[in-house]
């Protein structure tokens, strides 16, 4: 693999290692980490791209005798996923800023920088592999080998030209071996835990963030059940997400679970968890990234969110652009705002967004 590769370096175990085995390989790496928010206002945390992983970044590329840069991208980061984050919210849905910020940052933004730097490709830590349909002509998204770790369901957004662009060395990798590779090569991340959290809510409070970033927030409204009775009363839509059970300070007979949230009559809808339970619901904004759209009904397994089990399901694509999703066996907490992944085998179909009814 010769020519030169920009990897995208998040401080991380997973990108250091992707940018070892360009090196091994033969490539010419640039290590470029992502500036996203102002570092002086950083909360502390298990995040990525704060400002410790900005150090690590950097020793990692000294010991691989890299060069290494670090791109200012506050704005952008702001504009595609801060923003959209903190609307999702709002609007009583559930968004998935992970997905966002693979499509506009690291294979948008990325990418342009990178050939500003004289690269043709981006590297990142992603557990997923490409390769070129020869039949077809177009590039394939696929899942990683570990199936502990497949990280493709985040990058189904990519178009053709980014996926193009994309280059992901460890998708025949495993964790541990990416451990193993990471210490013999005297990394000094090859023990540097996970990133849990998203990477701008290090704390975990998203409804503290939501609050703080869209000031002020329209509060309270009702907690129903599911034929309209008023239980309880909350304090914003935006506090709450489908299939939670936890934190809706109701006494009841037996547990109850939020089956819906609408934002315009600011109404949270609970049930026992037997309601979360369905079979059809709709995906709006569909990219098909492994294969054209399909004219007629087909056949696939869908993932409704990260952790998500994959299931057997039919796709109905509508003439809106939209798809119409049928599984064989209901499930559960089917949360709007999430995404919808398609997969056949290995490869990623496409996917799109979860919406409402």
């Amino acid at each position: 693999m010769g020519g030169q590769t920009v990897v995208a370096l998040s401080g991380g175990v997973d990108s250091s290692v992707a940018a070892l085995l360009l090196k091994r390989a033969g490539a010419s790496p640039i290590g470029l980490s992502m500036q996203l928010y102002d570092q002086r206002e950083a909360v502390s945390g298990r995040s990525c791209c704060a400002l410790d992983d900005l150090y690590d970044a950097r020793r990692v590329a000294s010991v691989l005798d890299i060069p290494y840069y670090v791109m200012r991208m506050e704005k952008a980061f702001e504009e595609h996923v801060i923003q959209p984050f903190v609307s999702e919210y709002l609007a009583g849905r559930t968004p998935s800023p992970c997905v966002l910020c693979n499509s506009y940052l690291k294979f948008d933004e990325l990418v342009t920088r990178a050939r500003q730097l004289g690269a043709t490709s981006v590297a990142t830590g992603h557990y997923a592999r490409r390769e070129l349909d020869a039949e077809t002509g177009r590039f394939r998204l696929l899942k990683g080998v570990d199936g502990a770790k497949d990280q493709s369901y985040f990058l189904f957004g990519l178009s053709q030209a980014q996926l193009a662009s994309a280059v992901f060395p460890l998708g025949h990798f495993t964790k541990p071996q990416v451990r193993i590779l990471a210490a013999e090569a005297g990394l000094p991340v090859a023990a540097k835990g996970e990133s849990m959290e998203i990477c701008f809510v290090p704390d975990g409070n998203y409804q503290g963030f939501v609050e703080r970033q869209a000031q002020p927030v329209a509060a309270e409204g009702a907690i129903v059940d599911g034929v309209g009775r008023v239980l309880g009363h909350h304090q914003g839509v935006h506090r709450y997400t489908v299939g939670q059970r936890r934190g809706l300070g109701l006494t009841a007979s037996q547990a109850l679970y939020v089956i819906d949230l609408e934002s315009e009559s600011k109404r949270v809808t609970v049930g026992p968890r037997a309601e979360l339970a369905r079979t059809t619901f709709r995906v709006d904004r569909v990219n098909w990234v492994s294969r054209p759209a399909p004219a007629d009904r087909i056949r696939c397994r869908v993932k409704i969110r990260s952790r998500h089990r994959e299931a057997d399901a039919w796709l109905e694509p509508q003439q809106t652009g939209s798809v119409g999703v049928e599984f064989d066996s209901p499930q559960s907490a089917i949360t709007p705002g999430q995404a919808a992944v398609f997969y056949e085998d290995d490869v990623v179909l496409g996917g799109g967004w979860i919406t409402r009814d």
